[in-house]
């Protein structure tokens, strides 16, 4: 932002007088990558993980629902047949 209100006061504009507001904006560009690159493989990983287990949770409640299911309905039958 600085280079271009520097540059709006000018008269002339050469490549000279635009290469250091280019450069300080790829610098600040090459930073932001170098943050938001490792923080996307990090959110990747995490979220990766989380579904795996967010998966056994499922499979856990569905087998374990079944479970009670059939011992409910053991336990109906022996009591009806009493």
């Amino acid at each position: 932002m600085h280079a271009f209100t520097g540059l709006a006061s000018l008269q002339q504009v050469t490549l000279a007088t635009v290469a250091p507001g280019i450069a300080e904006a790829l610098v600040a560009t090459a930073l932001g990558l170098f943050a938001a690159i490792p923080a996307v493989v990090a959110y990747n990983r995490f979220a990766r993980d989380i579904d795996r287990v967010a998966i056994k949770l499922e499979t856990f409640i569905e087998e374990f629902s079944n479970i009670l299911q059939r011992n409910l309905g053991a336990q109906a039958v022996s009591a009806s047949g009493h």
